[in-house]
Formats: C-alpha cells, sequence, structure tokens
C-alpha cells in the first residue's frame, strides 16, 4: 500500500500547485460572475432551509434572484425556481406542505425601465412542480406572512397607482403637495400609503384591514392568530418627524389599531413572545431629533400594554433583527462591535447577554430552528462571500457552498484590521487590504476608500470593491471615521451638525500611520467613495492637496444647493436649520465648493441620473468647477440609475474607471 501511496498524494501535490498557479487576480468583471446568497428561512419541521440566490444574467445585463432550498445537515441542495424573472422572500406554509413567494412572473405592463415591477403571492409544492399564481392585484405587494394556521396570508400592499391612466399614454402630471416630496427609487411622492390586507388562501378572497393617511409595515402575527403588530407613524405630519410606534389589531376587518408604545422615536421591528404575552422591539436610543446619529435599544413591552422594559439600555452597540428563542426566555439578536457584527443573547430576566458568535467575521439574518432551539444565519468573513450556516450549540456548521465556483479563480486578498491615532488623539479603526502577492517591505500606493453613511461601519465581511482595487495593485484602507458606528453613541454624534472636519482628520490619521508602518507610499495616494463617501471625498481634497488622485461619486460639496433637491429636508432642518435662519452654518458646510480654488487633486466625479438621495447635480456642480479651475476633472453619468448602481455593466464599468483613474495618476 505504501507504494502507491506515496505517488498518489506526489500527484495531489501537483495538481493542487498547477491550480493554485492558475488563480488570478479580483478584476471589474468579476462583477458578472459574483453570486450572493440572503433571505434564510426555515421549515417549520426544522429539516429545510430556502434561501435566495442571486446571480447576474449577462444577456439581459440585470441580476436575477431564485430561490434554492438546503438540507438541515447540508447533504441536499435543490434549486426550485428557475425563470429569467425575479423570485424572492421564500416563505414556508405553517403546515410544511408548501412554499410560497413574490414574483412578477409573467405581468404584462412594465414600468419606464422596461422592468415588471407589480410582485404577486405565488404557491408551490415543497416537493416540487409547478408554482400557481394565487394574487391578481394591481397594487404592489411589499411584504407578506402567513396566519399561523395556514388559512390566510396578511399581505402589506401599496395603494393602486392610477397616475398612467391618461387615454394619451403619456403619464399625468405629478401633483405634490406633501413636505418630503421626493425619495430614492420612489422618485416623486404622491398621497399613496401602504396597508394591510388577508387574503383568504382557499378563496383567494382579499379583505382591508386598514386604510387611511397612515403607512403600515413590519406588520406580525400573534402566535395564536388572533392579534397582528404593526409599525405606523400617527403623528400629525409623518414627514416631519421619524416617530414610529408599534401598533396591535384584531386579525380582522373593521377591527381598530390600539397604540401599544408612545416613544417620541422609532418603535421598530416587532416580536411576539412565544406564549403571546410580549412583543420584543428596538426603540431608538433618541427621539426624532437624533434618530439618525443613535442607536437602536432592545425594548419588551407587555402586549396588552404597559411600560417598557429596555433591556440594553445601558449597552452602547447598534442592535438588529430580534428574535425570540423556542424557550422565550432569551432573545437573540445581532450586534455591531468595532468592525464586527456578532450574534448575541439577552437574558429577559437578568438583562445580561452573552455571545453566540463572533470574530473577524459579519453575521446576517438569524433565524429560529423550532424543532430543536438552534439558529439559521448569513455569514461572511473576509475571504468568503455570504454563505448559510447553521449556529448550533457546539458552533457553526456551513451549510451553502453556492459562492465556491465564484471564488475558484480567484486569488485571496491579504485583509487585517489596524488602528489609528488621528491629530486630535482619536483612535480610528480600520480595516487594510493589498495585495496576494504584495512584496514584503515595499511601499504601495494607497486608496482611502470610504465608506457611505455616514452612520455605518466597514466590517470584516467580503468586500468585493475594495478586493478589486487591492488586486489592481493598491494597499487599500477602509476607515471607520467620526460618525461611524460600532464604537457607541458618542462616536456617531461626533459629526452632529459640523460634517467634514472630524471625519477628514480621521481620514488623514489612518493614512500617517499606513505611511510610518511602511505600507504605503506617501506621494502615490487616492481618496475615493460614494454617497457619504463621496462627499467626504470632496470635503478631503479641498483640505488637503496630499492626494494625487480621487474618485468622487454621489456625492456633493455645495451642500447649500441639496436643500429641497434630495431627500433629507427632515434631518437639514433638525440638524442644521433651514438656510434662510442659519446661512452661516450652510456655507461654512460648503466649504469645499466654496474653496473649489484650493482643490489641485485630479478628480473622477461619478452619479445616478435618476439619483434622488444624492442627485447627480453635486457631482456636476464639482466637475463645472474644477474644469473652471484647469483641476484634470472628468464626469460620468449612470442611465437610469438611482443611488445604488444595479446593472451589472454600468458596476463593472466604474470600477474599471476607478482603476483607469488611478492607474493614471498614481503609477
Amino acid at each position: 500500500m505504501k507504494k502507491f501511496l506515496l505517488p498518489a498524494i506526489t500527484l495531489s501535490i501537483i495538481i493542487t500547485s498547477a491550480f493554485a498557479q492558475t488563480k488570478r487576480p479580483l478584476n471589474p468583471s468579476d462583477f458578472l460572475r459574483y453570486v450572493d446568497v440572503s433571505d434564510p428561512q426555515v421549515s417549520p419541521d426544522g429539516k429545510w432551509c430556502t434561501y435566495v440566490v442571486t446571480t447576474v444574467d449577462t444577456s439581459k445585463d440585470e441580476t436575477n434572484s431564485d430561490i434554492w432550498m438546503v438540507s438541515w445537515d447540508g447533504k441536499d441542495n435543490v434549486q426550485l425556481t428557475n425563470t429569467m424573472e425575479d423570485e424572492s422572500t421564500a416563505r414556508f406554509s405553517p403546515d410544511n406542505k408548501y412554499i410560497s413567494f413574490l414574483s412578477s412572473r409573467n405581468f404584462d405592463e412594465t414600468n419606464d425601465d422596461g422592468k415588471n415591477d407589480e410582485s404577486q403571492l405565488w404557491l408551490m409544492s415543497r416537493l416540487g412542480g409547478e408554482a400557481k399564481k394565487i394574487t391578481d392585484v394591481k397594487n404592489d405587494i411589499e411584504d407578506y406572512a402567513w396566519s399561523p394556521d395556514g388559512k390566510k396570508v396578511l399581505l402589506v400592499m401599496d395603494d393602486i397607482d392610477y397616475s398612467d391612466t391618461s387615454e394619451s399614454g403619456n403619464r399625468l402630471p405629478y401633483v405634490i403637495t406633501r413636505y418630503h416630496f421626493k425619495q430614492d427609487i420612489e422618485g416623486y411622492l404622491d398621497n399613496r400609503k401602504t396597508h394591510l390586507y388577508l387574503l383568504d388562501v382557499a378563496t383567494h378572497d382579499i379583505d382591508t384591514l386598514t386604510s387611511g393617511n397612515y403607512n403600515e409595515e413590519q406588520a406580525a402575527w400573534s402566535p395564536d392568530g388572533k392579534k397582528i403588530a404593526f409599525v405606523s407613524n400617527h403623528s400629525q405630519d409623518p414627514d416631519k418627524n421619524e416617530n414610529d410606534d408599534i401598533f396591535i389589531m384584531d386579525a380582522m376587518q373593521g377591527a381598530i389599531p390600539y397604540q401599544l408604545t408612545t416613544w417620541k422615536g422609532e418603535d421598530t421591528h416587532p416580536q411576539w413572545s412565544p406564549d403571546g404575552k410580549y412583543i420584543a422591539y428596538l426603540q431608538s436610543s433618541s427621539d426624532e431629533n437624533f434618530t439618525m446619529y443613535g442607536e437602536d435599544v432592545l425594548a419588551v413591552i407587555p402586549a396588552s400594554g404597559g411600560t417598557p422594559n429596555l433591556i440594553s439600555a445601558s449597552f452602547d452597540k447598534q442592535l438588529y433583527t430580534p428574535r425570540w428563542s423556542k424557550d422565550g426566555q432569551n432573545i437573540i439578536a445581532l450586534m455591531e462591535d468595532d468592525r464586527q457584527q456578532q450574534v448575541v443573547s439577552f437574558n429577559i430576566a437578568t438583562e445580561k447577554y452573552t455571545t453566540l458568535a463572533s470574530g473577524e467575521k459579519v453575521f446576517s439574518n438569524a433565524e429560529l430552528n423550532q424543532s430543536n432551539g438552534d439558529w439559521l444565519v448569513n455569514m461572511t468573513e473576509p475571504q468568503t462571500p455570504n454563505e448559510l450556516y447553521a449556529l448550533e450549540k457546539n458552533g457553526l456548521r456551513r451549510l451553502t457552498h453556492a459562492t465556491d465556483s465564484f471564488l475558484a479563480p480567484i486569488q485571496s486578498i491579504k485583509v487585517e484590521g489596524f488602528q489609528s491615532r488621528s491629530k486630535d488623539s482619536n483612535l480610528v479603526s480600520g480595516i487594510l487590504y493589498r495585495p496576494a502577492n504584495a512584496p514584503a517591505n515595499v511601499k504601495l500606493p494607497l486608496i482611502m476608500y470610504i465608506h457611505g453613511g455616514p452612520v455605518g461601519q466597514d466590517d470584516y465581511e467580503y468586500d468585493l470593491y475594495r478586493n478589486i482595487l487591492a488586486a489592481a495593485g493598491y494597499a487599500v484602507a477602509a476607515v471607520n471615521y467620526r460618525g461611524s458606528s460600532g464604537r457607541g453613541k458618542d462616536y456617531i454624534r461626533a459629526i452632529y451638525g459640523d460634517w467634514g472636519n472630524k471625519e477628514v482628520t480621521d481620514i488623514l490619521g489612518a493614512a500617517d500611520y499606513l505611511i510610518a508602518q511602511g505600507i504605503a507610499d506617501s506621494g502615490r495616494m487616492g481618496i475615493a467613495g460614494w454617497s457619504y463617501g463621496g462627499i467626504l471625498t470632496d470635503y478631503t481634497i479641498a483640505s488637503t492637496t496630499r492626494f494625487k488622485a480621487a474618485c468622487s461619486g454621489a456625492g456633493s460639496a455645495l451642500q447649500l444647493s441639496m436643500y429641497g433637491v434630495d431627500e433629507y429636508v427632515t434631518q437639514y432642518e433638525t440638524e442644521l436649520g433651514p438656510p434662510w435662519a442659519n446661512a452661516d452654518k450652510w456655507i461654512k458646510l460648503s466649504y469645499p465648493f466654496f474653496h473649489a480654488d484650493k482643490i489641485k487633486t485630479p478628480t473622477l466625479f461619478m452619479a445616478s441620473q435618476k439619483d434622488f438621495n444624492v442627485p447627480s447635480v453635486g457631482a456636476e456642480q464639482m466637475y463645472q468647477a474644477l474644469k473652471s479651475l484647469g483641476v484634470p476633472a472628468e464626469l460620468v453619468i449612470y442611465p437610469g440609475q438611482y443611488h445604488e448602481i444595479t446593472v451589472p455593466s454600468y458596476m463593472q464599468d466604474r470600477f474599471t474607471r476607478y482603476i483607469d483613474w488611478f492607474g493614471k495618476y498614481l503609477k
């Protein structure tokens, strides 16, 4: 046996070595190969899990989402849908016989982008076969939930849009009366609302549960199926605040909802306890004046009403997606913590928490397996995109390998965390990406790729954007500047009403640290970002000439001109005050534009044509200013795109332009 074993091992080493040698650097064309895994759900018997796999259809230049199912032991994996249209929001029926999902398949009408948007509810046997459409509504279904007995489905639907019913075929004029009148993707806002409806699964009849001048969302059934909890804002003018509350109503037509919570900020994501006596939810840590710059507190309130118990009031970290444990003694949540996103469990009686899963990883979508009390989670880490894992008492167990084919030919990037000190001694956490074959003790050109938000954090996920830039030969730094989450409320609120100041100080401090460590070449530094990352790019190049090239995406600099142009009027008036009352502050925050003559950095500006989040005017103004000043500049506008670019070829184009621009000035 030994005579044959040695050659076999040798052959294996040769094959493995040859395969390793064929691996190549990541490049922008890999956007067309990327695979995303999302929305995990566990069957009632705990034996199967559905999930959504999103890939790119290169022939149509768009993404396509299909539903898959994997067994809890990970041995069997089945694709359930395979159509040209998206399928999403797969849910098991309570009797475990069916899987429902949303899709616009077979829909005849299209919107102005040529895509079918009106989703319908479909039902298919869990054993396979053709799906059957069980709704035929002109409203768009935003979400839905099965009743516990499986006889009803709670639908969350938008009011019908009658704006395109003119005889000429031309869209009727927009008639706007609202304070907050525009929103990215949704466009100009009319007075249509989102309401709750009950679908009878057997007859397909639909009853209206709510109506009126309020939106209802995040609806959840009580365990006995008699009541429904939902989130709504019933203040006098919901456009002018973020005062969401939790309401409860009987699950029948004509029932009158009653308001359960009274906090002046946001109360969201209601979850019934297994016995139906309590509701867990997230309460914003501040009222309507500070909501964007706060953190959510885990709260529990009797379903019959009363004073909420703020379980995590003394806990200075952002929490997401609360879920009750099987025994109702604990609540599981996702927690941001300095570049990580962990799974933690809060004990209701002691109000203390334990960590179930952590490390240099990012967890999301924790769902309970009712049969054994374990959890199904999404998890990503620096070298692996999102996959499904069983989170059991003895640790993590991987269930899916949907991204293996994407990773197979790619060289891994070197990823490591770092911390730096700013000139005012603030401690900043960051993540550094370097090429797989980067030689030791050789300084690399540096790209500071700045995250948006500003509230949010760069974490230990698989970051396709920074991986592509690093693979092109750069050291790439992610910097959690002040205003980022993961470090507590005070760190978030440090930039309230004071944009482009402390953040730039933190960015420059991180660059200084990487230079001092011999990692970055101080003479070859660039900066880039999208959204608030683009805004900070503008602030930075107006503050220093140290960066030799910049790419500002979906940014703005003349903040004074954004009032009434983007979607943030409520934040502006709360945080800055109206321009006519606080003109000096608005002008101060617009210093990149008013000091454009100090900018010497060649800059590529990018924007999306239909962006109402940070409209293209922000990029256009800065492009025009630099062209007038004779500073090298280009402007790229992506047709038909909103704030987030979704057309795969445009995503590839964007990063090809990044690499070309930085290559021109940094290499």
